[in-house]
């Protein structure tokens, strides 16, 4: 197999979802999700830092996507509205991976080591996120509890998403939660 074939990646992906879904996180080795997909540890390592970034693969692009539609939201625009702009791009990112998402979100639920990281990779985003926001005028409190506010719609959207047996488009689930947020927060 040549070690430059243009889907290595997604075969080394497909390969750790499928060994983490029958084996564990814990107890799969990079070598042996190389030897699933047909390639070598080498070449995994040109793809992912460790086993983890299998399953966090593109958070930087996810990031990107949502401080892009902050800045490109109108000028009009309320902070809520800002946080629905990064919704929308989360949205689209995440129905590209629908597949892929599920299975990711057992296995991450399954190890205390990989919440971690969805932790941190949270963190890091909604530090991006209040940087937007803060270039936008907001105030560093107001950035920060909107940013970090987002992200816990996101995360819950994203709990519903994955588990909804009706396949509802996850930006039709976000904008149903920031309208019970915004809801919450006149009545609450």
């Amino acid at each position: 197999m040549g070690r430059w074939q243009p889907d290595a990646r997604a075969r080394l992906q497909e390969a750790a979802l499928a060994l983490y879904s029958e084996r564990g996180y814990e107890s799969t080795t990079v070598a042996e999700i190389a030897e699933r997909a047909g390639l070598t540890k080498r070449t995994f390592f040109r793809y992912f830092a460790d086993k983890r970034e299998v399953l966090f693969w593109g958070s930087e692009v996810l990031e990107q996507q949502m401080v892009a539609a902050i800045e490109a939201a109108p000028a009009s625009a309320s902070t809520l509205g800002l946080i629905g702009a990064a919704l929308d791009a989360a949205a689209a990112r995440f129905e590209e991976f629908r597949e892929f998402a599920g299975p990711r979100h057992r296995i991450i639920a399954s190890s205390p080591e990989l919440q971690e990281r969805e932790l941190i990779k949270g963190a890091s985003l909604a530090a991006g996120m209040s940087r937007a926001l803060r270039a936008r005028g907001l105030k560093e409190t107001t950035a920060t509890l909107a940013a970090r506010t987002g992200i816990l719609v996101m995360q819950v959207t994203f709990e519903q998403w994955v588990g909804d047996p009706s396949r509802a488009p996850f930006q039709e689930i976000a904008r149903d939660a920031l309208a019970q947020l915004r809801e919450l927060a006149v009545t609450g």
